[in-house]
């Protein structure tokens, strides 16, 4: 769909809401038609097929009309969303096929259902870029906050990481010290933590000024937003990996290779916000505050693993 003719949005998305529709309801005929004996005629059997095979032909067309130039966030989501209407169909297809025919299966029913809510998402799309990176940074920031939920409960408790892990004879008796941390750890848990805060603070503030500020207009706005996306998309695998080296029995050193990974994805999402349309005078205060405690708490840890290099 790359520049044949001018995008229209609003044609756009009739269009996906009405293949998406046409295809829930095919996948009605064709549970129906296979829900009680006797099966359908050859010629009707035929006729389903071409019918299941257009409507989800017409979907994917319709996605391959979005241009890129529209957003690779947006596209991602939007081919997201016909894939799992395709792969739906898919399956509905094979448990009709692997069913013997006497009454309505449970799974068939589980499949249909499957269909429909895949073809139900298409009205629940973002319409534009901007809404897809809000929309994007929203999950993100839902991740971050609970891992670091997940982390200050740990610190609290004070227990062990692992309780929930039954012992048994392979993995053997854990001692004290795989199961606590020792007080040089403790140190170290601080600014760690104080970066996994960070990681949250910096999210909420950029879906905020994504959300008031954000526009997709132009093809240079679009491509910022993306931009945004990409980066901040690998700010929670970061925590992620931060949290997990955290537990004891702690490798400081690792902890601080960990640390200094999130830091520079974290100063690299704050410079892309700094430097695009989102970030007018007035918020660049959060910016600059922000990379000020990203580089104190990251200060700190290597301070507190200098003895580990």
């Amino acid at each position: 769909g790359e520049g044949r003719e001018p995008f229209e949005p609003p044609r756009f998305w009739d269009a996906l809401g009405q293949t998406f529709k046409a295809t829930s309801q095919e996948a009605t005929k064709l549970s129906l038609a296979f829900s009680r004996p006797p099966l359908p005629s050859a010629e009707d059997c035929r006729k389903l097929s071409e019918d299941v095979q257009n409507a989800i032909l017409a979907v994917a067309t319709v996605y391959y009309s979005l241009p890129k130039g529209q957003g690779t966030t947006l596209r991602k989501m939007v081919r997201d969303a016909t894939t799992e209407v395709v792969e739906g169909m898919i399956q509905l297809t094979e448990t009709i096929l692997n069913t013997p025919l006497e009454s309505l299966t449970q799974e068939q029913l589980i499949s249909t259902g499957s269909v429909w809510e895949a073809c139900e998402q298409a009205s629940n799309l973002p319409q534009d870029n901007q809404a897809a990176v809000v929309s994007a940074l929203a999950a993100y920031l839902g991740v971050v906050k609970d891992a670091l939920e997940e982390m200050e409960h740990a610190l609290v408790e004070g227990r062990d990481p692992y309780s929930d892990i039954m012992e048994d004879e392979e993995l053997g008796f854990r001692g004290n010290r795989d199961t606590y941390w020792s007080e040089a750890d403790r140190k170290l848990l601080g600014p760690c933590m104080g970066l996994m805060k960070a990681s949250k603070a910096c999210l909420k503030k950029v879906l905020g000024v994504v959300k008031a500020h954000g526009k997709a207009s132009s093809s240079e706005q679009i491509a910022q937003l993306d931009d945004l996306a990409d980066i901040a998309n690998e700010i929670s695998p970061s925590v992620d990996e931060l949290a997990l080296s955290m537990y004891p029995p702690m490798n400081q050193l690792a902890v601080r290779l960990n640390a200094a990974k999130l830091a520079s994805v974290l100063k690299k999402v704050l410079e892309i916000t700094k430097t695009s349309h989102v970030c007018p005078p007035s918020e660049e205060g959060w910016v600059q505050f922000l990379t000020g405690a990203v580089e104190h708490n990251m200060d700190k840890i290597k301070n507190f693993t200098q003895g580990e290099l």
